[in-house]
């Protein structure tokens, strides 16, 4: 869909549906009172009437019978007037263009929530009606055979005073939301299709598509790197293993900060011979989320272009069951030349991060922050709204926070006390990779202090295990989709690094 900003009457333009905005109570906002006035109170009425009541993401369809050059006008609740936050914006586009779907609309207009009011800056209203716009309207088809929906509405004018500030802000919410698109695509594919080469051949035509230096390792590079813990877990896969090293601004690596984002990219995980339950393997094509989440955020880091030199690295490979897979109780050798025990097969994606984590060590960077899906603990903890993380520095965590409040993908700090290491202490080697039966309690901070034996940097982990499932709540976060989290987070984390 093309988003344009255009200035005007929007009572007078001519479109298949103006979007106006209703606070619950009655106030039409963003002209909203001068179309009603146009339509001789129609909208008015129908309030009055008790027939609409505009909570949040409530939609009403008023036909103007000539009244108007727009033939309809489809009127969006923003909720308790108190409560309109820029994700309140997200989600009243995505409504509204919803609607304009169902009614399979192609050309709609509206103005930019909350701006007339000054509640929020030009910019930043136009950058979240576009997020909440585009990332409502995505669909995905998947391999089914029958025809792919028609791609509608395809044009959506957003009224402005203020047609520079808000082209900006359509600028950045467009990349936030083809980064977030791309990752749902990686995610939603069957794990047949996206295998370890496939997620690389994704990463790489996009790098290229967008201007992104990359390169791919493969096992042999792998092997001559002695990343013994990444490739313990490969070994038991028909498909080989695939690093995936993402930079911007590799030019100028030697006069930037370095911020490194790093991915976990398990294509499928069956759990090895610490097998999963049926019911526990069923969303296990999505246990690469955390590497299509830094795949996602390559590609809108790209196109805003920020002053900071970022590599994104995605170690990428299946946990399958056969007679080459590693085992409970061998012994792997990262390549800092730490020992691991492996207690649990299950625990595989703190091995891929392990390597990953001590190959970001060569750039020395700034800030270092992973993201994967790591622990049925951390959703017990804080269930699907909220991920928690790990952090090792002040300042890291608190632009992570924030990252978090403004794009709506929450984060919350928790504790690496040393106690939570004491499950990890092995006879055979410098580490477990998994406390086991002792370390289930506290098991997301027992998986943060394994990985803190690979880092030696200021850094932060997110086990964003709680964000794989998705209710369809959100309008922006349509059903029968994965949700795209960490995308727009690790984007906001990189531009807050350099403002």
């Amino acid at each position: 869909m093309d988003i344009q900003a255009i200035s005007g009457n929007l009572a007078e333009i001519e479109a298949d549906a103006l979007l106006v905005y209703l606070i619950e109570g009655g106030q039409l906002v963003n002209n909203g009172k001068a179309v009603d006035d146009a339509l001789k109170g129609a909208i008015s009425e129908v309030i009055e009437g008790g027939d609409f009541t505009a909570k949040s993401g409530e939609t009403l369809v008023i036909y103007t019978r000539g009244a108007i050059p727009a033939k309809r006008v489809i009127v969006v609740g923003l909720g308790e007037e108190d409560k309109i936050t820029l994700e309140i914006v997200r989600r009243t586009a995505a409504s509204g263009l919803q609607k304009a779907r169902d009614l399979k609309l192609k050309h709609v207009a509206g103005g930019a929530v909350g701006v007339n009011s000054g509640r929020f800056e030009t910019a930043e209203s136009a950058q979240a009606m576009t997020e909440g716009a585009l990332l409502g309207l995505y669909q995905y088809h998947g391999q089914k055979s029958s025809v792919t929906p028609e791609d509608v509405p395809e044009k959506f004018d957003l009224v402005t005073v203020n047609v520079d500030a808000a082209s900006t802000g359509i600028a950045t919410g467009k990349a936030f939301a083809v980064g977030t698109s791309l990752t749902r695509k990686l995610i939603n594919l069957p794990p047949n299709i996206l295998t370890p080469a496939y997620l690389a051949e994704q990463a790489e035509a996009m790098s290229k598509e967008v201007g992104l230096s990359i390169k791919i390792l493969e096992k042999a590079q792998m092997q001559a790197l002695k990343m013994g813990a990444l490739l313990g877990v490969a070994q038991g896969s028909d498909y080989p293993p695939h690093f995936i090293v993402m930079e911007h601004n590799a030019d100028k690596k030697n006069e930037l900060d370095t911020v490194v984002l790093v991915g976990k990219g398990v294509t499928f995980d069956t759990g090895g011979y610490s097998l999963k339950t049926s019911v526990g393997m069923t969303s296990m094509k999505a246990d690469m989320s955390g590497g299509a989440a830094v795949i996602g955020a390559m590609r809108t880091i790209a196109e805003l272009n920020p002053n900071v030199h970022v590599v994104g690295l995605v170690p990428a490979a299946d946990n399958m069951v056969s007679g080459n897979a590693y085992r409970p109780q061998e012994v792997l050798t990262a390549s800092n030349g730490k020992t691991i025990e492996i207690i649990s097969t299950d625990a595989e994606e703190r091995l891929l991060l392990a390597d990953a984590l001590v190959y970001a060590q060569r750039y020395n960077p700034a800030a270092v922050v992973d993201i994967a899906t790591l622990t049925g603990s951390m959703i017990i903890a804080l269930g699907h709204t909220t991920t928690g993380f790990y952090s090792n520095d002040d300042a890291i965590s608190a632009k992570l926070s924030n990252a978090g409040d403004t794009t709506n993908e929450f984060v919350w700090r928790l504790p690496m006390y040393e106690e939570y290491s004491e499950a990890l202490k092995s006879d055979t080697a410098d580490t477990k990779n998994s406390g086991g039966a002792a370390g289930r309690a506290g098991g997301a901070g027992v998986a943060a202090h394994f990985l803190s034996h690979f880092v030696d940097y200021n850094w932060a982990h997110i086990d964003m295990a709680g964000m794989i499932d998705n209710d369809g709540k959100n309008p922006y976060q349509p059903k029968h989709s994965a949700k795209g989290y960490g995308s727009r987070l690790l984007t906001e984390f990189v531009r807050q690094w350099v403002e």
